[in-house]
């Protein structure tokens, strides 16, 4: 997830978003299956592998759906779990500020999928408005260092271009940020 040691994954069931590609659809389906963990069980079930984490820096990655909707799940885990292990956020940033702010003190690394900086591309394809995903962008810019954050911009089919990528990654790095993932999705 951030390069570094062994990363066990947790996906959270929910998302603001509706996006036409949606990798995990089950996290918007309110009758899918899902486990349920309290930060307590999910640490509990981690602890096996307390070992690897401890000894190559790893942890956890959150993803889902989306993690920041569940911002006291995430400190609790991280009482629990301490500095021992890292945590990695994979986040559509399209949440309220104070989420973010929350955990923030104790996340290692982010890996943000802005999909498009273009509003217009953005709201067609997710059906919401990227204002709150420019918003925390901005925060982190001034609260994170830029290498603590990875932000993916994909070539989405029907929905954007080359020319829109490029100026999705000029506007990430007028912000700051130097770790871009630019890709296709595959539909």
């Amino acid at each position: 997830m951030d390069g570094e040691g062994v990363t066990a994954l947790a996906a959270f069931h929910g998302c603001p978003l509706h996006c036409r590609y949606c990798l995990n659809p089950r996290c918007l389906d309110p009758k899918a299956p899902v486990r349920l963990y309290t930060p307590e069980s999910l640490y509990q079930a981690l602890l096996i592998d307390n070992l690897y984490f401890v000894a190559t820096g790893g942890g956890v990655c959150f993803g889902g759906g989306e993690p920041l909707l569940r911002p006291d799940f995430l400190c609790r885990f991280h009482e629990l779990c301490g500095d021992r292990w890292k945590i990695t956020l994979e986040t559509s940033l399209n949440v309220a500020p104070s989420a973010l702010q929350a955990v923030h003190p104790f996340v290692s690394h982010y890996i943000i999928d802005i999909k498009d900086a273009d509003e217009r591309i953005y709201e067609a394809y997710t059906g919401k408005s990227n204002r709150l995903v420019w918003e925390n962008l901005h925060w982190l810019a001034k609260h994170a260092d830029p290498v603590q954050v990875t932000i993916r911009v994909p070539l989405i089919p029907e929905f954007n271009s080359e020319e829109d990528i490029k100026q999705s990654v000029i506007k990430i790095k007028e912000l700051g940020f130097s770790q871009i993932d630019c890709f296709t999705y595959k539909t």
